[in-house]
C-alpha cells in the first residue's frame, strides 16, 4: 500500500482514533487494497454523537462571521490541494481524473457558497394584520446532524451537507460509504486545518452500517438526518426517523429522462448527452437514464452518440489519459450487466460501443436502439454507461413517457430554441430541468427532486434552512 495523504482513523472530538477491527479500501481499477481504516462500532458512533452534542453548545453561539471564516479557509485549502482530493477520489471510486478534478472543485465551492450564506440568514419583523402584536421570526441551528453519504461523489456529497450545517451553527456526525471513505476523511482534516473546533465535525467509517445508524438515529441528541442514497434505503431510514418525528432531508434515486425534440440541434444534443450520461461513468443520480428522441432525429442522434461513446478511452481513472474509469466495485458493474442481459432477453440487440479492460471493475459504454418505453432499461436506474433510445412521434407523448416514473430528480430537454425548451421544462415532473445543456448542478442552486426522488433541497438559499429551526415570537412593543 503506497502512502496516501489522509488519516485512517475515526475522527471523534478532534482526535484520530484507531480501531482493532479494520476496513479495507480497494482500488476498483486494480483490485488492490490501498488503505486500511477504522471500522466503527455502535459505541464509537455514540461517542461521536456525544462529541458533536458537546461541541454544539459553543459552536451554535459562535458568531456567524467566525463560522464563515472557517468555511472560507476550507475552500481555500481544498482549492489549493484540488489534485490531492482528485487523486483520492480516482483511487477509491475509480472515476476518471477529469471527472475527479471536476468533483473536487465543485465540492470546494460549497464551502465558499455557504461561507457567504452563514451571515445572511434572514428573519422577519412586522405587525400582525390585527395590529395587536409584533411578529418576529428568527432561525436557530437545529442541533446535531447525522449525515450519510454515498460512494459516487465522495467529496461533493460530503461538502454539500457539511458546509450548510456548519454555516447554520450545527455540528455533524458524518458516515461516508464504506467503498469511498478516504475522501471524506481528508475533507474532515481540511476542516480541522481551517479552524473547526474539536467535535464540530466527526467522521465514522464502518461496515456495521445498520447497527451503527440505528443506534445513532435513536439517540435523542441527534436533531436531524441528511441522507443521500437509494430510494430503497431512504424509505427504511424514514421509517426509523418516524418513531422520533426526526426532521430528515433525503436526496434519493433518479431515472432522468433526456428529451430531444423535433428541430433540436443534434450535435448540441449529443454533446449534452455525453455530459449528462457519462459524468462519473453514468453512476450519478442526475445521470440521463432514458433517452426520448423525436423520430425525425432519432437515427442521427443514436449514430453520433454511439460514435462519441466509441471514442472514449477506458482504463484506470488515475491515468489522466483515460476518459472512462472503473465502476466502484464488481458488484456495481455486474448490476449493470444483469440489466443488459434482461434487456437482451426482451429482444433488444445489445452491443458495446467499445471494449473494456478485462482486469478491474470496468464496463464498456452501450447505446441501445429501438427500446420500448416501459421495458427493463427504462424502468430501472442503470447507474452506468448505458444509453437506451426510445423514439417518439408526438411531443405530448414524449413528455408523457418522460414523466412516467416514480422518480422526479432531474430532466434534460433539448429544443430548437430556449423558449420552446422552457415551455416543455415547465411540464416536466422533476425538481430540476436542464434546458439545452447537459449539466444543472451548482452550489448556488437548489438541488433536489419531486416524487420518490427525495425530500428537501441542498445548495442554494434553501440548503442552509435544512439545518435551521424557525422560531416565532409574538411581542407587545
Amino acid at each position: 500500500m503506497s502512502p496516501l495523504p489522509v488519516q485512517t482513523g475515526l475522527l471523534i472530538n478532534g482526535e484520530w482514533l484507531q480501531t482493532a477491527e479494520k476496513l479495507p479500501v480497494m482500488d476498483p481499477a486494480t483490485f488492490t487494497v490501498i488503505a486500511e481504516i477504522g471500522n466503527a462500532s455502535v459505541s464509537d458512533g455514540l461517542d461521536a454523537v456525544a462529541a458533536a452534542h458537546d461541541a454544539f453548545q459553543t459552536w451554535s453561539v459562535t458568531p456567524a462571521r467566525q463560522r464563515a471564516e472557517v468555511l472560507r479557509k476550507a475552500f481555500e485549502i481544498m482549492s489549493a490541494e484540488v489534485e490531492t482530493c482528485a487523486r483520492l477520489i480516482s483511487l477509491e471510486n475509480g472515476k476518471a481524473t477529469r471527472d475527479a478534478l471536476g468533483e473536487a472543485a465543485y465540492a470546494a465551492e460549497f464551502f465558499r457558497w455557504f461561507s457567504e450564506e452563514a451571515s445572511r440568514i434572514e428573519g422577519d419583523f412586522r405587525y400582525a394584520p390585527a395590529r395587536d402584536k409584533t411578529i418576529i421570526t428568527d432561525h436557530r441551528p437545529i442541533g446535531v446532524a447525522y449525515m450519510i453519504t454515498p460512494w459516487n461523489f465522495p467529496a461533493a456529497m460530503a461538502t454539500r451537507k457539511l458546509a450548510p450545517a456548519l454555516a447554520a451553527g450545527c455540528t455533524a456526525v458524518l458516515k461516508p460509504a464504506s467503498e469511498t471513505p478516504l475522501t471524506a476523511l481528508w475533507i474532515a482534516e481540511v476542516l480541522l486545518r481551517a479552524g473547526a473546533p474539536a467535535g464540530v465535525v466527526n467522521v465514522i467509517t464502518t461496515t456495521h452500517t445498520g447497527d451503527v445508524s440505528t443506534a445513532i438515529l435513536g439517540d435523542p441528541r441527534i436533531a436531524t438526518l441528511s441522507f443521500t442514497g437509494s430510494t430503497f434505503v431512504g424509505k427504511m431510514l424514514l421509517k426509523q426517523t418516524a418513531d422520533r418525528v426526526l426532521p430528515s432531508s433525503m436526496e434519493l434515486g433518479g431515472n432522468a429522462p433526456f428529451l430531444v425534440l423535433e428541430g433540436a440541434d443534434v450535435d448540441a444534443a449529443v454533446s449534452g448527452a455525453m455530459i449528462a450520461k457519462m459524468r462519473n461513468g453514468g453512476a450519478a443520480c442526475t445521470a440521463a437514464n432514458r433517452f426520448y428522441v423525436h423520430e425525425s432525429v432519432a437515427s442521427d442522434f443514436s449514430t453520433k452518440l454511439e460514435s462519441a461513446f466509441a471514442g472514449l478511452q477506458i482504463g484506470p481513472g488515475i491515468d489522466a489519459a483515460n476518459d472512462l474509469g472503473a465502476m466502484v466495485s464488481v458488484k456495481e458493474r455486474d448490476k449493470i450487466l444483469e440489466l443488459l442481459t434482461q434487456a437482451e432477453g426482451e429482444g433488444l440487440t445489445i452491443a458495446a460501443a467499445s471494449e473494456a479492460p478485462k482486469l478491474g471493475a470496468f464496463i464498456a459504454p452501450y447505446v441501445v436502439r429501438d427500446v420500448l418505453h416501459g421495458s427493463t432499461l427504462t424502468r430501472n436506474e442503470v447507474f452506468g454507461p448505458v444509453a437506451p433510445i426510445v423514439s417518439f412521434a408526438d411531443e405530448d407523448e414524449g413528455i408523457r413517457m418522460a414523466n412516467d416514473t416514480e422518480y422526479g430528480l432531474i430532466s434534460y430537454v433539448f429544443a430548437k430554441d430556449p423558449g420552446t425548451g422552457v415551455k416543455v421544462a415547465r411540464r416536466m415532473e422533476s425538481g430540476m430541468v436542464a434546458v439545452n445543456r447537459g449539466l444543472a448542478s451548482d452550489p448556488a442552486a437548489p438541488f433536489g427532486g419531486m416524487k420518490e426522488s427525495g425530500l428537501g433541497r441542498e445548495g442554494g438559499f434553501a440548503g442552509i434552512h435544512e439545518f435551521l429551526e424557525t422560531q416565532y415570537f409574538a411581542v407587545d412593543l
